[in-house]
């Protein structure tokens, strides 16, 4: 019998516990918290500072005194244990950060004290969220042990249609499987739908399989990894072809999905998996609109907005919020005319991060206020407020809505 990507790189077989060195270990505004249980172990050195990472990006710039510390505790950290991989308040959201940076590329095992560490499976790395204890004995130690998750297998074919997204995308796969469906588990994409989209349209998949429970999400590394990565990091990768899981492997489950009958998604307050057609939540009144975030917040996905919004308005009684993914991508939307086009338009422009997505500031609604946001999650107070709903989308959607103040189809406004 064969192997899964997730037997191969962690060389043993789903169920089994593994002793697992990470090559990479991320963590963000959380790090301060984290130094504190390290100090509680009492190891005076990170055992291997050059594997760490830490970016600031989830509240930034500090909305309070309190996070102004915290961010003040993390830079005296990084500096007391020659930290290298330190990207400051600005820099952007780390899963983006990282990826640009070249520090993740096929192969890779990273272990994040964030729960969509998943994100960089779409470079073909094995990528899982842990929490703030294990990543404190990771920098004590150098490892942890892990076990091996069982594997499911989704396969994506044909092609997407007219204004359908890798969002509505994910959108549908999870609420089709439901929330649960991922649960510690290695979630594969396969399928020519899946190998043609670009990077960008990849990182939005595994990004989002940690709202269906997945320990990692993995696409195959291809041509199109190794001119992303030779793009943005100067960097030339090798694939690992061994890694590649084998045709004989054994998974928990196969889904099959035709990408050619997916219609634009729309996620509705409360759960990602409560995904319906757009066309069924059409109309419904925004108070708010919110494109970023580390799941649509790169170039590709300003471009798209810029495209939909150009010459137009944003609604009045409805408010627009652009945040980039880093600061790469907002000079590179600087430059091609994109935030020209939405400044234009009455949108707000925010600080590369994390901005309003788990609530701490720059977009935080108002009690009853509605949302639709390009975010992964939309649950119940996860902008900061419990009693204003969150709907997802694509970000096409969201400036079509953002120009009419209701949830529309960016095909009314073409």
């Amino acid at each position: 019998m064969g192997y899964t990507f997730a037997e191969k790189i962690l060389a043993s077989r789903a169920g089994e516990i593994v002793e697992a060195w990470p090559d990479v270990t991320l963590s963000h505004d959380n790090s301060a918290a984290i130094r504190q249980i390290f100090l509680r172990i009492g190891v005076p050195r990170v055992r291997f500072p050059e594997r760490l990472a830490i970016a600031l990006d989830h509240a930034v710039p500090p909305p309070t005194t309190r996070h102004a510390q915290n961010h003040a505790e993390i830079r005296r950290f990084v500096a007391e244990q020659g930290i290298r991989h330190f990207y400051d308040a600005g820099r952007g959201v780390c899963h983006q950060v990282l990826s640009e940076e070249g520090l993740i590329r096929p192969g890779t095992l990273l272990l994040g004290a964030d729960s969509h560490s998943t994100h960089y499976g779409a470079l073909g790395a094995f990528s899982a969220g842990i929490g703030r204890s294990e990543m404190a004995a990771i920098w004590a130690t150098g490892h942890l042990w892990l076990r091996v998750p069982e594997s499911i297998k989704i396969e994506v074919h044909g092609s997407l249609g007219p204004w359908v997204t890798s969002k509505d995308l994910a959108l549908y796969i999870i609420s089709v499987l439901g929330a649960d469906a991922g649960l510690y588990s290695s979630v594969e994409l396969h399928g020519e739908t899946i190998q043609s989209l670009s990077m960008a349209s990849r990182f939005v998949l595994t990004n989002m399989m940690a709202e269906m429970g997945a320990k990692n999400a993995w696409v195959a590394p291809d041509t199109t990894t190794a001119a992303w990565l030779r793009e943005q990091a100067g960097i030339e990768v090798n694939p690992h072809p061994e890694l590649l899981p084998d045709a004989s492997a054994s998974y928990k489950a196969v889904y099959h999905f035709d990408a050619s009958t997916i219609e634009p998604q729309i996620a509705t307050p409360g759960r990602v998996d409560n995904g319906l057609p757009l066309r069924q939540v059409a109309g419904v009144k925004l108070q708010q609109v919110f494109i970023g975030t580390c799941t649509n917040g790169r170039l590709e996905d300003i471009a798209a907005a810029a495209a939909v919004i150009r010459g137009k308005k944003v609604a009045p009684g409805t408010r627009l919020i652009v945040i980039p993914a880093s600061s790469r991508v907002l000079q590179a939307a600087l430059q091609a005319g994109y935030i020209e086009t939405l400044v234009a338009a009455g949108a707000m422009i925010g600080v590369p991060g994390c901005g309003p997505c788990m609530g701490n500031h720059m977009g935080i609604p108002a009690p009853k206020e509605v949302t639709l946001s390009t975010a992964n999650r939309n649950f119940r107070g996860r902008m900061g407020t419990p009693n204003a709903p969150i709907y997802l989308a694509s970000p096409t959607v969201a400036a079509a809505s953002a120009i009419k103040g209701y949830i529309v189809h960016p095909a009314e406004i073409e």
